[in-house]
């Protein structure tokens, strides 16, 4: 029958339907005339394959206890090897409800209570949560903004580094706030100092959009398995990658990397399903696998995968392609319009432009405001709900992160609305 929904631009009406996203903004403290773009879901229907799979679902009437065979694993691998150039033959997959319960489980399995876990700040929130929740101490690389020439946005100096051969034309763009990098030598004296023996990587990254290079990422290995550091590869957003970029899976850059990672991923935020509840957290080493495993079971009470999620998974690793390239291909088309809008209309206002994600680190230094007079004017005279850049770390204070998956229409009326809120300062 062929891929029926690839209408991207109709408005959805999500109210009313228990959405995080749209029905929970007074319980949140801000007003229902909110236009909210801050979670992480799209505006747009799922694939229409997906959908036909859980209708299927419905129609059959039984939702026991359930399990996955081989051809579950074939749809994860096929999705893997066209997308990743990843042949995961020989790997386990160990299904969680999401990738943040799998955070939480590896953290158990490799560490003790009162341990510190090394993030690189700023960086997804929960990362921070779960480690603080499990009793464990966070320790934080910060990343460091760097930006080409000189300016007062982010450091003067340029990594100019090419990605698996890709040149970063857009980072040479003087508009956008630079682009995140690593400090290496004190990602290593960080490991040794704080006796560290898990790593949270965000591969690509949230929210700073970095596709780390290779590079980047054999150097990291490097440094951790000289150290005897697990590392858990958070990847659930390395299909969203815009064009001129490519994604590399952390354990394909060396046998070190392979041996000593855990690969978080999920059809979640690539297919619009977050809520179906489901991960396939990849581990070649068998060692690892039983010891996450182990805590998996623990703390989640042997708990069988998601019935829906499953079906879900395969559809969208089997026949979604065309929805997922058309999806891929009207993000980017919002991501210029973005650019161009701030550009032209508000350049007061800058951003980090991503290499990945459909979430924009937006940069609000330049107006001068305080925390709580920027709150002031993204919620109350702008009417927008967007994530705030503390929650991120301190190193994200002055940004906003803003979700662009969503028809151009919502967009345009976001931006509009932000626009006119800093123009009535003046």
């Amino acid at each position: 029958m062929g891929e029926r929904n690839l209408d991207f631009d109709t408005v959805q009406n999500r109210k009313g339907t228990d959405s995080l996203k749209y029905d929970f903004a007074a319980a949140r403290g801000y007003s229902e005339e909110a236009l909210p773009l801050w979670v992480a879901d799209m505006d747009f229907k799922i694939s229409s394959y997906i959908q036909d799979a859980l209708q299927a679902q419905v129609q059959h009437g039984i939702y026991g206890y359930t399990e996955t065979a081989g051809d579950y694993y074939d749809a994860v691998a096929g999705w893997m090897k066209r997308h990743h150039e990843w042949n995961i033959d020989g790997y386990k997959i160990i299904k969680t409800p999401g990738v943040v319960p799998a955070i939480g489980a590896a953290i158990n399995a490799f560490t003790e209570k009162g341990d510190a876990v090394l993030i690189q700040q700023p960086v997804y929130y929960c990362f921070t949560e779960v480690i603080e929740f499990a009793g464990r101490r966070v320790v934080s690389n910060d990343l460091i903004l760097e930006k080409q020439g000189s300016g007062e946005y982010g450091n003067e100096k340029h990594d100019d580094k090419e990605n698996d051969g890709l040149q970063d034309n857009r980072c040479e763009d003087e508009f956008g706030s630079g682009r995140y990098t690593i400090d290496l030598k004190d990602f290593e004296k960080k490991i040794i100092d704080e006796k560290i023996k898990l790593f949270l990587l965000c591969n690509p990254h949230n929210p700073g959009g970095r596709v780390w290079t290779i590079e980047e990422l054999r150097s990291i290995a490097e440094i951790c398995k000289k150290h005897n550091v697990v590392v858990f590869s958070d990847e659930i957003h390395e299909d969203i990658v815009y064009s001129g970029k490519k994604h590399t899976v952390f354990a394909t850059v060396s046998e070190e990397a392979e041996e000593i990672t855990l690969t978080a991923t999920s059809p979640g935020k690539t297919f619009n399903i977050s809520g179906l509840q489901i991960g396939n957290i990849i581990i070649k080493n068998r060692e690892l696998a039983k010891r996450f495993k182990k805590s998996v079971n623990g703390n989640m009470g042997y708990s069988q995968a998601n019935a829906p999620g499953i079906a879900a998974c395969r559809a969208a690793y089997n026949h979604g392609d065309e929805w997922y390239e058309a999806m891929l291909k009207y993000l980017e088309s919002n991501l210029q319009y973005l650019i161009g809008f701030l550009k032209e209309e508000l350049p007061e206002v800058r951003l980090i432009i991503p290499d990945a994600t459909y979430l924009v680190f937006l940069d609000l230094r330049g107006l001068g405001l305080t925390n709580e007079e920027r709150r002031k004017l993204i919620v109350d005279k702008a009417k927008l709900w967007l994530d705030s850049g503390e929650i991120f770390g301190a190193l994200g204070r002055g940004f906003e992160r803003i979700n662009i998956a969503c028809p151009k229409s919502i967009l345009k009326e976001a931006l509009e609305r932000l626009r006119d809120a800093v123009k009535s300062r003046v």
